[in-house]
């Protein structure tokens, strides 16, 4: 487990925001710690047009719908399918250890869904085979109160919930709303990479009815030295996660801050532009989402077409639900403007998932029918990425990586 906690000290203290320095007395008594990852060792793998379309029904209630293809492709794959799980495997099988009611769970950090939902006790035996589950026996029934998670295609999960104690690094909420799950669906049952999520997106969007929770963030930003988060995701490697600090440790030159479109409780903001390899700069404003809950980077797909150009045999395949190419191939890096800065996707990170006969599934596919665009983990573990409450308005923050 990569788990550590650190204290205060001045060392620590520097401006996070151009306007919002800190001071020794801002950040007396409050926490900073940092969350490893650790690797998930149930892990199987979907297919990757599985992976497509989970992302379709995970935003279903903001609009997207996916695409015939992808309907299509995601319904008749297997995980046979999928012979060689390099790269793959290695990049979605990490997960934080979160301790819910005196249980450690291995939960996934989600910026793309503001719930605290588990496995529990609550479900069949059946249902809970390959998790850690949470027990609610002794906990605080929140009566009346229910969640239910439902998806374009009728998956999802529903359950109970409970006001309970929860744990992560040295953040302690000792009332906060924990989902405990009394049904998953069968598709999301033989998922078994984690024990559920915990939501980081604005608590606006969390599902808790009839009156919406804080996510565990809302709930322990007093706790914080500053109600900040940073993700420092690797490829093919544990990354890790920080709250009330930004370690300068880990990126290099200056953090490009936007300003949020928090309307729809995601982070969400636009970027400038794009080029491809060493191609020019391409002015186009696009929305995006920031989203560590969603492995692949979706984007408009003029910008999609225009880099598989580039890509020498790249075909869309209907079979596959998107966009596939020779796993020889060299794949050009990719450019987002934001905040009029480059940030620089490695071509690597684009070979996603080996399909099997030297063919891989590409980590660039489109957006259409969802109404933004996903920054997923293949962009995100590029960046060193800010989630700040600081100053007066949320924003997000990037920033190089210091390799």
């Amino acid at each position: 487990m990569f788990l550590s906690s650190v204290l205060i000290t001045t060392t620590t203290l520097y401006s996070l925001c151009q306007s919002q320095p800190l001071t020794t007395a801002d950040v007396k008594g409050k926490a900073v710690f940092t969350l490893g990852q650790i690797l998930n060792s149930n892990t199987t793998t979907k297919p990757p047009a599985q992976r497509l379309l989970q992302v379709y029904q995970k935003y279903a209630k903001a609009g997207a719908s996916a695409p015939s293809p992808v309907r299509k492709a995601a319904a008749s794959a297997t995980v046979a399918a999928s012979v060689a799980a390099s790269p793959e495997l290695s990049d979605v099988s990490y997960l934080c250890p979160v301790t819910v009611g005196g249980k450690t769970l291995n939960l996934n950090f989600d910026t793309g869904s503001a719930d605290l939902w588990v496995y529990s006790n609550l479900q069949p035996s059946s249902q809970r085979s390959g998790h850690a589950y949470y027990n609610s026996n002794n906990a605080n029934l929140m009566a009346g109160y229910s969640w239910d998670i439902t998806y374009g295609d009728g998956s999802g999960a529903s359950g109970k919930v409970f006001a309970d104690k929860v744990v992560v690094g040295s953040a302690t909420a000792t009332s906060q709303a924990v989902e405990a799950a009394t049904s998953v669906s069968s598709d999301m049952i033989s998922d078994i990479e984690s024990d559920g999520i915990l939501g980081l997106a604005f608590s606006s969007v969390n599902t808790v009815s009839p009156n919406q929770q804080k996510n565990f963030f809302d709930t322990v930003k007093p706790q914080l030295a500053t109600p900040v988060f940073t993700a420092d995701l690797k490829k093919g490697a544990p990354g890790s996660y920080d709250f009330g600090y930004i370690d300068s440790a880990k990126y290099t030159g200056s953090i490009t801050y936007v300003n949020l479109s928090t309307t729809g409780g995601f982070w969400q903001f636009s970027a400038g532009g794009y080029a491809i390899g060493s191609g020019s700069k391409v002015s186009k404003t696009y929305s995006c989402v920031a989203d560590t809950g969603t492995s692949l980077l979706l984007l408009p797909s003029d910008v999609v077409n225009a880099y598989y150009k580039q890509v020498k045999g790249a075909v869309y395949s209907n079979y596959q639900g998107g966009w596939v190419f020779s796993c020889n191939t060299k794949l050009p890096t990719f450019t987002a403007i934001i905040g009029s800065k480059p940030f620089i996707v490695p071509g690597t990170y684009m070979n996603y998932a080996n399909l099997g006969n030297n063919m891989c599934f590409g980590g660039m596919q489109a957006d259409t029918g969802i109404g933004f665009s996903i920054l997923g983990d293949v962009f995100l573990k590029s960046q060193f990425v800010v989630f700040s409450q600081a100053a007066a308005k949320p924003q997000i923050g990037f920033a190089a990586k210091k390799l």
